[in-house]
């Protein structure tokens, strides 16, 4: 299972607010979740999906889209991959782990 961070960056907006994208975004991530196939959760600058990577790839992909969706014709999308194959950790427990030594 990996954990993606993805930033939607939709380019030539009609107001520096781009709230409105992110929530069509989480729209589509939603529909997702749904299936069972993946996790998200909304930060403050990004969105942490988390699956299996064939998927998320697909995901991430609609949710590219999206703004091309809403009548733009520039979308840059960043993409960082945290894809460790010896366990399985849910978003969840990497920040516990953290907090637990912190707290230790």
């Amino acid at each position: 299972m990996a954990i993606v961070d993805v930033t939607i960056i939709p380019i030539g907006t009609e107001t520096p607010s781009v709230s409105s994208y992110v929530a069509d975004i989480h729209k589509v991530l939603k529909g997702f979740e749904e299936k069972g196939i993946i996790r998200f959760q909304l930060t403050p600058m990004s969105t942490i999906i988390e699956g299996e990577l064939p998927v998320l790839f697909e995901v991430i992909q609609a949710m590219h889209e999206v703004p091309f969706e809403k009548g733009l014709a520039r979308v840059a999308t960043n993409i960082r991959i945290d894809d460790r194959r010896d366990i399985e950790r849910k978003m969840e427990e990497k920040v516990e782990r953290v907090i637990d030594k912190l707290n230790s």
